[in-house]
């Protein structure tokens, strides 16, 4: 068969294009063949993850609960005898000392009182002596003598009684502490007696007592435990607009008897308030010590991922691959979370970049410290996930 020019034309310049081009590629494929080799024997770079040992440290578990701030001292002042308020020493809301003068009564009917008293122990302590001399003449009758004894005791009692009184017109504090405000002012008349008008309140401020109600599991565990081998009972507590727990105290009391309704029992702390910053009735965080020190292994929170209802670590092993570890969980310890299964003290733990890493990859690993917290004994407050 007969092929035209043009189309032997077309077939030459197709077969020279190809040839060309597997000339070009072996060219390539030889000036390339080093490059290649190398990616082949180059190890391949690792995420960068921050990574950080797990901490093994003694801590003690804490139970959180609410309370309120209790005076342990706190005195209504009443007027022990009548008459009129003659003056106020003291402002609204003052410190005061005890002995220090609160109030004043007028004191002129009792000073009249008094001197009256005195003239009557007088006259019947005169006229005992006298009996006293005639008895010894056999000059009066013992009963005559007995009578006048008498009379002298009574006027001596009276005289006792008038100067008591006398001193009850001046109103001291029986305690240390911060005063109330005046209830009634000078001027007025006051009446004595335990139903008598309140003239202020008085309550103490050096310590203070957060009252706070304890479950019965709790009591029992760790309460009545400790309390009946006489270890005390570490507590600490916040005030609303304070971070943590910075007020250490003990447990100074627990009820003599479990609200059966609640199954709650009451229990109060006692704690130093030598700033002051403690005000009877204040809202308190409390968290009661729930158990002895133990070690325990800590992470850091954002170390920790979920899968489904699971939580875990990445682990790295000897070779800085991450390694997928199923871990339980206990207590939180300020930023750090304790561990209670599934990971060993001083194991290696990414904390920085989980995102970018998944089991079994390469890591290159950035040293840091989750120990930010560093303390002798560690504290684990009782929110479990």
């Amino acid at each position: 068969m007969t092929i035209s020019r043009p189309r032997v034309f077309r077939f030459s310049a197709l077969a020279l294009v190809a040839l060309l081009a597997a000339a070009g590629g072996y060219a390539a494929l030889g000036a390339g063949a080093p490059g290649r080799a190398h990616a082949q024997t180059a190890v391949p770079a690792g995420a960068p993850v921050d990574v950080a040992p797990a901490i093994g440290r003694p801590i003690i578990d804490w139970q959180r609960y609410s309370g309120r701030l209790q005076a342990i001292d706190r005195v209504d002042i009443r007027p022990l005898v009548s008459g009129t308020l003659a003056q106020v020493h003291f402002k609204d809301g003052a410190l005061v000392k005890k002995g220090d003068l609160l109030f004043t009564i007028d004191p002129r009917p009792y000073e009249a009182e008094v001197e009256r008293a005195e003239a009557r122990a007088a006259y019947t302590a005169a006229d005992l002596a006298r009996a006293r001399r005639l008895l010894a003449e056999n000059a009066i009758a013992r009963r005559d003598y007995d009578q006048k004894e008498s009379d002298a005791r009574a006027a001596a009692a009276a005289l006792k009684t008038a100067r008591i009184n006398l001193g009850y017109t001046r109103i001291v504090a029986p305690i240390d502490g911060r005063v109330s405000r005046a209830e009634v002012t000078a001027g007025n008349v006051v009446s004595a007696g335990a139903s008598s008008a309140v003239l202020t309140t008085i309550v103490s401020v050096s310590r203070m007592y957060a009252s706070f109600n304890v479950d019965e599991q709790t009591f029992l565990r760790h309460v009545d435990a400790n309390r009946l081998k006489g270890v005390p009972i570490p507590v600490q507590m916040g005030l609303a607009d304070e971070k943590g727990y910075p007020h250490h105290g003990v447990v100074a009391s627990v009820d003599n008897q479990l609200d059966p309704g609640s199954g709650t029992i009451r229990v109060r702390a006692v704690f130093d308030n030598r700033d002051g910053l403690m005000v009877p009735g204040l809202y308190a965080r409390v968290r009661l010590g729930g158990s002895a020190p133990h070690e325990a292994v800590l992470v850091d929170e954002k170390a920790i991922g979920t899968d489904q209802d699971k939580r875990y670590v990445l682990v790295l092993d000897k070779a800085n691959h991450a390694d997928y570890r199923a871990v339980k969980l206990g207590a939180s310890v300020g930023t750090l979370r304790v561990v209670t299964h599934g990971l060993a003290a001083g194991e290696r733990i990414v904390v920085g970049g989980l995102q970018r890493v998944r089991p079994g990859d390469l890591v290159a690993p950035n040293l840091v410290s989750m120990d930010d917290q560093a303390a002798p004994i560690q504290t684990a407050s009782a929110s479990l996930n």
